[in-house]
């Protein structure tokens, strides 16, 4: 198997190494994976691509590029450059550090880069570790994601759904819970949630040149959101497995909409 891995904390990224081992348990003795990672961390990008500027791409060693450009950046420099003339098998993004449950994903480049591959055809896994207080302490934070990330990855291309509905791959958002790796009390496939009373705000900053700057400020990320939803299962200590789409249509509302308006 061949696995294109890349993230949105950058390519110096602590989590990166853990995706890396994850992704070489994955692909075998016998498989390959290749890395394309932003030079530097863009967390935040969401689905963004760099089209009005070029984006610069560097090898960094055997089978490992850092491009000047958001994940969803990386995937395209790898499908349609890297790996031009030998497409991967899989795409994984990640592991993010910090949970990308509830709202967090609509602005996650983890998930960007997810995306992009699934609208490129391919199969794709996001994966993210929520960061909290039980794990704060921990020689590796990222302890949770390390011990059940190849399994999670394994038993979805197993049994995961990859088809097409409307036009648009499925592709998973996968977050490991704030606790240690023997925490862990299972994994519950869940929609995507939201936290009530919290969302970015912006602070602002007076620097000593006396221009004012505003600091993109994140809401609380202990706040769970409802029962059979992503962040809450996060905060009970399991594993969340999303299933998603890029259609941001709100089907539930049409046929009201079509009687009012046509």
């Amino acid at each position: 198997m061949r696995i294109l891995i890349t993230n949105d904390d950058g390519i110096a990224a602590r989590g990166l190494k853990v995706l890396e081992r994850i992704a070489h348990e994955i692909a075998g003795e016998r498989g390959e994976v290749w890395m394309v990672a932003p030079a530097f961390e863009q967390s935040g990008v969401g689905h963004k691509i760099s089209y009005t500027h070029p984006t610069m791409i560097a090898e960094m060693g055997p089978r490992r590029y850092a491009a000047e450009g958001a994940p969803a950046d990386c995937v395209l420099a790898g499908l349609h450059d890297v790996l031009r003339d030998s497409p991967p098998d899989l795409v994984l993004s990640g592991v993010n550090r910090g949970n990308n449950s509830a709202e967090n994903v609509l602005y996650s480049g983890t998930l960007g880069g997810a995306m992009e591959a699934a609208l490129q055809g391919l199969r794709a896994i996001a994966l993210s570790q929520y960061f909290g207080p039980r794990i704060a302490g921990l020689d590796d934070p990222f302890e949770a994601a390390g011990a059940h990330g190849a399994a999670v990855v394994r038993d979805l291309l197993a049994h995961g759904d990859w088809g097409e509905e409307r036009g648009y791959r499925t592709f998973y958002n996968v977050n490991f819970p704030p606790v240690p790796a023997d925490g862990v009390k299972g994994r519950r496939v869940v929609a995507q949630g939201v936290r009530q009373g919290t969302s970015f705000s912006v602070e602002p900053l007076v620097s000593p040149s006396g221009r004012r700057f505003l600091w993109a400020v994140g809401g609380r990320q202990d706040a769970p959101s409802a029962p059979g939803t992503d962040a809450h299962a996060n905060l009970e200590g399991f594993i969340s497995i999303t299933p998603m789409r890029a259609d941001l249509t709100a089907h539930d509302r049409i046929e009201g909409l079509r009687a009012a308006l046509e």
